[in-house]
């Protein structure tokens, strides 16, 4: 059989201590290793210990004679108090959480409460992510029955008190455990914790105090979103419940993918494809790009001796740049990706001119290893994808 620590040692007191440096000591070590606050598996056994022995040496007669016999003789010691000198169970909370626990608990099931929120996912083009666009939506959600005003009740008639909890909307039950009586409150099943009853319920929402609605909105996409972002609007979220707020709707948009263009963030991006003999002697061509009245076309100068994978910038021709406050703070930019196509099939005129060029120009060479080619151009530029 295990041998006891002493009581002093448990306590962490001096054996001439006093008795408020007992029950200081007591409460700090409580606080310590209730099984609600320390999760350790032995923090339940600690307790316990701490409890019998500051069951012990807050008396003074049983701390005498335990100065004197030991734990012989104080062999029931902590069934007289199971509380360890708290009043009760909630005594031992208040020390632990506060005054408020008990009552913040029970009022936060009986007090007013937020409705959920919803969530509606819209699918928008690739030019309205950019540019913003203003879309009608349509969802369905729960609102407060117009009838009743939420009471349930058929007007006319009010609420009576909740017969099983007693209007308290709570059931409490209460078991024996070695720290004394623990007293564990739950909502109430019948009234689901509004303390009353509707004994004639109203006819348009069959008592539950709410109806489902089909609702109507125009939601305003500002400029420069992107897939997955969301919009939220505050107060069109179910309702809430005995006199709580409403909650709130978020819009997850999901944008759809562009024949021509990706995006990466505030800039653009698109490939163009141009024939050697452009991108030997330098071209200048139309490109298209996208403006809030649709697409257009700029101008592009492609300098003479472009390579395939090289990139072009238009600046200022990406997506608008938005403050948090939905000011503008001008556009990202356009990046324009060349790619020399090699013709596959010569006509005998084509073959003739290019046997001509081929014998002015070098042999075939192995660049260094450090020198970006075209793959790596393509790589980096994919690489925010």
């Amino acid at each position: 059989m295990p041998t006891k620590r002493d009581y002093y040692e448990i306590l962490g007191v001096r054996r001439d201590a006093n008795q408020e440096e007992i029950k200081k000591s007591f409460r700090r070590k409580a606080r310590q290793y209730h099984p609600d606050v320390n999760q350790d598996p032995n923090a339940a056994t600690l307790f316990k210990e701490a409890n019998e022995a500051y069951d012990v040496l807050s008396d003074p007669q049983k701390r005498a004679t335990y100065d004197r016999f030991g734990h012989a003789a104080v062999g029931g010691a902590g069934a007289g108090d199971p509380f360890g000198g708290f009043t009760d169970i909630s005594d031992i909370f208040d020390e632990f959480f506060g005054t408020g626990f008990r009552s913040s608990r029970a009022s936060s099931r009986r007090g007013p409460r937020k409705g959920q929120d919803l969530q509606y996912r819209l699918t928008i083009e690739f030019e309205e992510a950019i540019f913003g666009a203003e879309r009608e939506i349509e969802f369905e959600r729960t609102a407060t029955c117009g009838s009743c005003n939420g009471s349930g009740a058929e007007p006319g008639t009010t609420p009576v008190r909740c017969s099983t909890c007693g209007g308290t909307g709570e059931i409490r039950n209460v078991r024996q455990t070695f720290l004394g009586q623990m007293v564990n409150i739950n909502t109430c099943p019948t009234c689901q914790g509004s303390g009353e009853m509707v004994s004639s319920p109203c006819q348009e929402c069959k008592g539950k105090g709410q109806v489902r609605q089909t609702r109507h909105l125009t939601v305003s996409i500002p400029a420069g979103v992107d897939h997955g972002t969301q919009i939220r609007i505050s107060g069109e979220g179910e309702p809430g419940t005995r006199g709580g707020p409403a909650g709130n709707l978020y819009i997850v948009l999901s944008v759809r993918s562009h024949e021509y263009f990706r995006r990466r963030e505030h800039d653009l991006f698109i490939k163009l494809q141009i024939n050697v003999a452009q991108a030997a002697l330098g071209h200048q061509l139309l490109v298209p790009i996208l403006t809030s009245m649709g697409e257009s076309t700029a101008d592009l100068d492609i300098p003479p001796g472009t390579q395939s994978g090289q990139i072009l910038i238009l600046k200022g021709k990406g997506v608008p740049r938005l403050r948090r406050d939905g000011t503008h703070a001008g556009y990202g930019d356009m990046q324009i990706m060349i790619e020399v196509e090699v013709p596959s099939r010569l006509t005998a005129e084509q073959r003739t001119l290019f046997e001509k060029l081929g014998a002015t120009l070098g042999e075939a060479i192995i660049p260094p290893a450090n020198e970006k080619g075209f793959f790596e151009r393509v790589l980096d530029w994919l690489g925010g994808e």
